[in-house]
């Protein structure tokens, strides 16, 4: 919080997985903001924490799978529920490390998404269209 008591920007970070056929590691987020839907492994970097440890950490909390960053891709940002706004850094990062994929910490659910697949999952406002705008997804 700032000094003037407003919540300010809150760092986050957001994993971009690619498997060898192409698809997307997401997971169904457990919790708000965007409960129930789907999106890339993420959340809030933790004081003291560089980006891409918080990645790793993310990544392995949510999805059992260990990556190593390859190089960030872009940010986005995004209003906070309680206020501020999320400043989100994606990275694209790939598995260094074969786990079986399970869905902890706040996820409900963890998978590898083709992209044809993704007209039938509710994922996160903006993920699709920002996929596409770095190259990352084909546009349809």
């Amino acid at each position: 919080m700032s000094l003037d008591g407003s919540i300010g920007d809150i760092p986050c970070v957001g994993a971009i997985v690619l498997d060898s056929q192409g698809r997307l590691l997401m997971v169904q987020r457990a919790n708000p903001p965007a409960q129930g839907q789907w999106s890339i492994p993420g959340g809030r970097v933790e004081p003291g924490e560089s980006a891409v440890d918080a990645i790793v950490r993310e990544v392995r909390e949510e999805t059992n799978l260990r990556v190593r960053v390859l190089r960030e891709v872009g940010k986005v940002t995004r209003d906070a529920p309680a206020g501020g706004r999320y400043v989100i850094r994606d990275f694209l990062a790939e598995v260094v490390e074969v786990a079986p994929l399970v869905a902890g910490d706040d996820a409900l659910d963890a998978r590898f998404v083709h992209p044809d697949d993704f007209p039938s999952l509710t994922v996160t406002s903006g993920l699709v269209e920002v996929l596409i705008d770095w190259g990352i997804l084909a546009p349809r």
